[in-house]
């Protein structure tokens, strides 16, 4: 089946310089999808969200719609005609029209009845139906953000791109508006790239997260692979806290050796034995336990209200104490210099895969005398 939207080594630079903003991007979405690029401002990922709009060109590389070449390979399609539907970070709602003036601007060219009764239509869809006669500064920024997403919507587009949708919104509507809008995609059936820095909204909203560093796409997959898989130290430090130790693989039943201690069932560890590693060690791979066989004193506590993150300090293999955040149950208060007993659960604990071949560290030797083993999962 042809991706919906296909980009093909895709690069972006700007002068002086020259810069790369976006450096040999490939990425393909299926129908249906919601993707979002995600990364830290500068990244590229605003710059790939204008290239697929046909606002700005590529330099190298080729963007297809549809199976259709709209950029790139001496093809170039304006944007108004690539089927294409734009939800801006600040709106861009006009501040003279009334909200269903403003839906129906995006449907120039259709029939003047057509355009009344697309309109209504996406207008009760979104639940907006009563507001359609005011104007912008009369709606709340939630309000607001969906007439922009109507007007997208009422196109009937083959895509809709959006770039920060819910970075203007206050935190209490935040995850309300953000559920609705994505319910409201689900149910349209349409293909959507969504553009955030928030590994919060990229990991509840997605069907696929990929995730841009420094103008190139580190890792694409789904929300659950980007948590608990990452490629990359970048994305195993960028989408949510970690633990990141160095270690050496202990034998073929998934287990490492690390400077804290050796970890078993440690996913991605399918290596010959012996081999240096870098392990992924998230904190909710900690569960306090009196059977755990990894200890540590606590330095200190914050509360968050799901669950109390801790600084942990285990005395390492090396005779050194390390830190390590883990993650606590809410359900009573810690105490700094209490010790604590832990076990590990193996699914949030992975061997970050391209990590050994360009940090150069030194783990701690496989011949070391060693502690007793943290087994995952027990």
């Amino acid at each position: 089946m042809t991706p919906v939207i296909s980009l093909e080594g895709v690069t972006k630079r700007f002068w002086p310089g020259p810069v790369e903003a976006v450096s040999q991007v490939s990425l393909q979405v299926e129908e249906g999808e919601i993707v979002t690029l995600l990364g830290p401002s500068g990244c590229g990922k605003t710059t790939t969200l204008r290239l697929i709009a046909g606002f700005e060109s590529p330099d190298e590389g080729t963007i297809r719609i549809g199976g259709q070449a709209v950029s790139g390979s001496g093809a170039w399609v304006a944007p108004e005609r690539r089927g294409v539907g734009m939800v801006f970070q600040d709106y861009a709602l006009f501040p003279h029209l009334t909200v269903g003036e403003n839906v129906m601007f995006g449907l120039d060219g259709f029939p003047r009845r057509e355009k009344k009764e697309r309109t209504r239509e996406v207008l009760k869809s979104l639940g907006l139906a009563q507001l359609v006669k005011r104007y912008p500064h009369e709606l709340s920024g939630g309000q607001q953000q969906r007439v922009a997403l109507a007007r997208a919507l009422a196109p009937k587009p083959v895509v809709v791109l959006m770039d920060e949708p819910f970075s203007n919104l206050d935190a209490h509507l935040r995850e309300s508006v953000r559920d609705e809008v994505v319910a409201t995609i689900r149910r349209a059936g349409v293909t959507c790239i969504f553009v955030s820095h928030d590994q919060r909204d990229a990991l509840a909203i997605s069907d696929r997260v990929a995730v841009m560093n420094q103008g190139r796409i580190e890792q694409v997959g789904t929300p659950w692979q980007i948590y608990k898989h990452p490629d990359s130290v970048f994305v195993a430090t960028f989408v949510g806290r970690t633990n990141l130790l160095q270690g050496f693989v202990k034998n073929d039943h998934g287990c490492v050796r690390t400077e804290c201690g050796s970890f078993c069932r440690v996913e991605n560890s399918g290596l010959p034995e012996g081999t240096p590693v870098m392990v992924s060690v998230r904190p909710d791979a900690f569960e306090a336990s009196e059977e755990g066989v990894l200890e540590g004193r606590v330095v200190s506590t914050k509360y968050t209200g799901a669950h109390v993150e801790a600084v942990v300090e285990i005395l390492g293999e090396d005779g050194r104490g390390h830190q390590l955040v883990v993650h606590l149950p809410p359900t009573r208060t810690y105490a700094p210099g209490e010790l604590l007993t832990f076990r590990i659960v193996s699914e949030f604990a992975s061997v970050v895969r391209n990590a050994c071949q360009t940090l150069g560290f030194s783990p701690v030797p496989p011949d070391a005398p060693e502690r007793e083993e943290a087994a995952a999962g027990a």
